[in-house]
């Protein structure tokens, strides 16, 4: 694990990290979620005009949607995925569509602020794969 997770982070290292959001210019999770990952070393371009035609686009189903989508190097972030996880899926490349983090769960990243009091739920983040299928790529608050 060790091993992977310096692979990790040397990759990230040699790599810009520059991602696409798609949001509502009025969601404050999601601008949260845009500084956390700026503070992670992501560089983010915003579009403000939702993300409704993003899911048609690439394909996100209801169950996989959430507030924001993004885009690095191909892949699909959709909703509050940690940054860790991003750098793991850039560093093992699956054939895949990318990840999400379905609906808003609280004590994720950009919806952990003052106003949930620490709360903390339990959610996965899910590797989305081409048919449109999901498998668990990390659990949290287990």
């Amino acid at each position: 694990m060790l091993l992977l997770s310096l692979g990790i982070t040397a990759f990230a290292q040699a790599q810009t990290l520059s991602m696409e959001v798609w949001k509502s210019p009025t969601c404050g999770c999601c601008n949260e979620w845009i500084s956390y990952m700026q503070k992670n070393g992501f560089e983010v371009k915003v579009n403000e005009t939702g993300n409704y035609d993003a899911h048609k686009r690439f394909n996100i189903k209801y169950e996989h949607a959430s507030c924001h989508t993004a885009v690095i190097d191909g892949y699909v972030i959709e909703g509050h995925v940690p940054a860790e996880d991003i750098k793991r899926l850039l560093a093992e490349k699956p054939d895949a569509i990318g990840l999400s983090a379905p609906g808003m769960p609280i004590g994720s990243p950009g919806m952990d602020g003052e106003a949930y009091g620490g709360r903390k739920d339990p959610y996965d983040v899910v590797l989305i794969k081409k048919n449109g299928e999901s498998e668990v790529f990390k659990s949290y608050n287990q």
